[in-house]
């Protein structure tokens, strides 16, 4: 009998456990023949699984190199991490491309041997004591000597927007520089013809983050693929699935009510409440019912596990909101989560007027409304809130808006 597939609560699935994805990764493979990408998608809903995927799996002769760059504030460290990822990964391509042709890079490798991926940094900036500085000369000698290989690198760079909103904060003079530096590489080439194709991700939306900074222009290159939201009939298919190949007997209510509960369903949470359900069998023997369905939901609200993950919903519009629309977020959500079927648009637009009200903020009716859509709009592409009929919104995800109501509202 084949083993089922383990739950995942907290690391990404391994890539032969990702369901309900291979439509869309085929698709990404499609597009990555002749485009760079950013993929859309907030956090905790399967984005670094797909990247994992198409990174243990590659096509068309890619040569796959993550970079995660959450951290990251300055250019010349973007650049550096990316090089040490690649020789990390790759070291014999490296070698291949840098040893000779690369000028810089090709100095940082003869003076070490056996370089490791600390090795290599560290040795980088103690042969380039400007190195900081000279983040476009090692940036431009990357592309041009991979460029002269024919070999295909794939860059899967993750939390690209939580680069860019560091280097706001500690480095705003860099910011427009380095996105337009990084635009002309990705033009120039056509992408169809070049052996680099970058797709760049993020759990906060990256256009509503260079649209705050005014400088949307400098994307508008990447071809834009959202993550697909799991269906109500995969929600059902994945309890089912993974209820039955563990044995549990359970009535047919159970997969829809896991559905209707959850809403818009973040994939860790399907599969914590899926875990618990499983659990509850376990302990008590008997087939599991829609009350059990309750219990399960009811205790994932407090459970330690799933606290820091609906914390985090909370915590990043203080993160990444700027004022008005951070404190106005705040107030529309928790207004929201004590609604029993959502509120209407006006009603959401006469609360943002009455926070900036409150705040002295003295706006005309034009720019009120301009800030209130642009908060929608992030609200819904955050995955915060969804538009259940023409006019009226709700929390996108039931379980955050239970989690929401109990801790702030």
């Amino acid at each position: 009998m084949k083993t089922p597939p383990d739950f995942y609560t907290g690391a990404p699935l391994d890539p032969e456990d990702l369901p309900f994805r291979d439509a869309f990764i085929a698709e990404l493979w499609e597009h990555l023949r002749t485009q760079h990408l950013v993929l859309s998608a907030p956090r905790r809903t399967g984005k670094t699984s797909v990247l994992d995927h198409l990174a243990a799996r590659p096509q068309d002769g890619f040569v796959p190199i993550p970079v995660f760059v959450q951290d990251i504030s300055h250019p010349a460290d973007f650049i550096v991490l990316m090089l040490a990822l690649f020789e990390e990964k790759h070291p014999k391509l490296f070698r291949t491309l840098f040893r000779t042709g690369g000028k810089l890079i090709g100095k940082v490798l003869g003076g070490i041997d056996g370089v490791e991926m600390n090795g290599f940094k560290i040795t980088l900036r103690e042969q380039d004591p400007d190195w900081r500085n000279n983040w476009k000369i090692y940036g431009d000698e990357f592309f041009a000597q991979v460029r002269k290989h024919n070999s295909r690198l794939l860059m899967l760079v993750d939390e690209f927007p939580d680069m860019i909103v560091n280097m706001r904060k500690e480095h705003p003079e860099l910011v427009r520089p380095f996105l337009g530096w990084f635009r002309g590489h990705r033009l120039k080439p056509n992408p169809k013809h070049d052996f680099v194709r970058w797709l760049i991700c993020g759990s906060v939306n990256l256009s509503s983050t260079l649209d705050a900074m005014g400088c949307l222009d400098e994307i508008n290159d990447l071809h834009d693929v959202p993550l697909p939201v799991l269906t109500a009939d995969e929600v059902k298919r994945f309890v089912r699935d993974m209820l039955t190949a563990r044995g549990a007997e359970f009535s047919e209510q159970v997969p829809a009510k896991v559905a209707a509960e959850l809403g818009r369903p973040v994939p860790v949470f399907l599969q914590m409440v899926t875990q618990d359900l499983y659990r509850i069998w376990k302990r008590g023997g008997k087939k599991l019912t829609s009350r059990d369905v309750s219990a399960a939901f009811d205790e994932l609200i407090v459970a330690s596990g799933a606290r820091d993950k609906l914390q985090h919903f909370h915590s990043r519009i203080g993160q990444y909101y700027q004022e008005p629309k951070r404190s106005a977020a705040y107030s529309l959500l928790d207004h929201l989560s004590m609604s029993p079927d959502g509120l209407s648009r006006a009603s959401l637009l006469a609360d943002f007027g009455r926070v900036l009200h409150e705040q002295g903020n003295a706006a005309t009716a034009d720019t009120r409304k301009q800030l209130f859509n642009q908060l929608m709009r992030d609200l819904e592409n955050d995955f915060y809130v969804a538009e259940t009929q023409p006019g009226n919104f709700d929390f996108a995800s039931g379980l955050l808006k239970q989690w929401w109501k109990k801790y702030y509202a």
